[in-house]
């Protein structure tokens, strides 16, 4: 059985994704063991105690020094043991020490379609803002494994969205949640768990 600790800063619509997807068996061999968020009083927090989800809040803005934040959410972490760290919105850069503690057992899920609007200052809805500016035509959303850069690491799966007249980043964002987010994040979750996929050598590997 897969563990897993789900990271959130926000609503949690990734992380209800997940949770209905170990409730209807989309995702097998799967538990989430542990839900962390950098805010206190978002609605993740409801979402993963409804489902009887342990949850913490680890908020950097509570430590004087970010080495102490850093150290804080890695404890946490090592206090959870989960086999697989899934970041579902969760916008904290991830401390180099977390990459080099689990390697290759990272995965985060980006609003675009990589390298496309990403990188720094590219997080939640200013993702579709400047889709929307640029005027393109298909954006969408992509998983990917997590390293040392922001935004970086092997892709794991990516799905086009179309981007419709009259469309503002709200509306962008949803129809990108529904239509790449929520179908990407939980396969890819389940695909790790049955060993479809690894990182090796920098590289997302598909077995079959």
């Amino acid at each position: 059985m897969l563990k897993i600790v789900v990271c959130v800063s926000g609503g949690g619509t990734n992380l209800q994704a997940i949770i209905d997807g170990i409730a209807n068996g989309s995702i097998t061999n799967t538990e989430i063991v542990g839900v962390i968020s950098n805010n206190h009083g978002v609605k993740s927090l409801d979402r993963a105690k409804a489902a009887g989800i342990p949850a913490f809040t680890i908020c950097p803005r509570e430590f004087s020094e970010r080495a102490d934040f850093h150290k804080a959410f890695l404890d946490k972490l090592a206090e959870l043991a989960p086999d697989l760290i899934v970041l579902a919105g969760f916008l904290v850069k991830i401390p180099e020490e977390m990459v080099s503690a689990y390697p290759g057992r990272i995965i985060n899920i980006h609003p675009s379609l990589i390298p496309s609007f990403c990188g720094v200052g590219y997080y939640g809805l200013r993702v579709h803002e400047r889709a929307l500016e640029r005027g393109v035509k298909v954006t969408g959303a992509t998983v990917h494994f997590v390293n040392e850069g922001m935004d970086e690491g092997p892709i794991i799966s990516q799905k086009a969205v179309n981007v419709l007249d009259g469309d503002t980043p709200e509306v962008l964002q949803r129809r990108v949640m529904e239509e790449a987010e929520w179908i990407l994040l939980p396969r890819a979750i389940d695909d790790y768990a049955n060993g479809r996929i690894r990182m090796e050598n920098g590289r997302c590997v598909r077995k079959v």
